[in-house]
């Protein structure tokens, strides 16, 4: 459980690359914004890797609870990937900061604990959704003759061009209805008829 500094400190990371980037993420930027020494920030956290840490553990937390509610749901697989799908979009569009973290490859490239944590959120989303998608095989929801861990790269890869488009964009176009129609494009490409 975070302390209200902790929090403090995550959500003015997340504010200072909302509005002036990732490259604009420091100690020194931290603190000011905050009205707090540096020395005070290295009390909560060692670094600004130990910062990026905890706003992936945020982003990996709530997208479990995510996760969670719709592998527990009786709704049929397509279902399920559909609310996981506009589950993720929400989360970027009430948090757009998440995406610049998320998305930051560059961020990532010369630190491996950064990257393991990335990979680690990176595999069980896929995970949960191969799952959904093997199950909806199985039941004879999802056609059977393309391998499950394609259809997943499919799914995912749409949501993520789907993100970077909204976040490389203004963010106004309506997120609702493009979501929509995309995952209704996968639906008619996977689903049995």
């Amino acid at each position: 459980m975070l302390t209200d500094r902790q929090q403090e400190i995550i959500d003015t990371s997340l504010e200072i690359i909302s509005t002036i980037g990732i490259q604009g993420l420091t100690i020194k930027n931290i603190s000011k914004r905050i009205g707090i020494s540096e020395p005070a920030i290295y009390r909560h956290y060692e670094n600004k890797i130990s910062i990026l840490l905890a706003i992936l553990d945020y982003f990996k937390s709530s997208g479990e609870q995510m996760f969670l509610k719709q592998v527990n749901s009786n709704d049929g697989p397509l279902r399920r990937i559909e609310c996981i799908f506009d589950g993720h979009f929400e989360a970027f569009q009430r948090n757009p900061s998440l995406v610049s973290v998320i998305f930051s490859e560059e961020i990532f490239r010369n630190e491996p604990v950064l990257q393991e944590k990335i990979a680690e959120i990176m595999d069980r989303n896929s995970n949960v959704i191969k799952a959904l998608v093997a199950e909806g095989q199985a039941k004879g929801e999802i056609k059977p003759e393309i391998e499950s861990k394609y259809l997943t790269i499919m799914i995912i890869g749409s949501l993520r061009m789907m993100v970077k488009r909204w976040q490389m964009g203004d963010k106004s176009f309506n997120h609702r209805e493009e979501v929509s129609h995309l995952f209704n494009t996968i639906r008619n490409l996977i689903e049995v008829r």
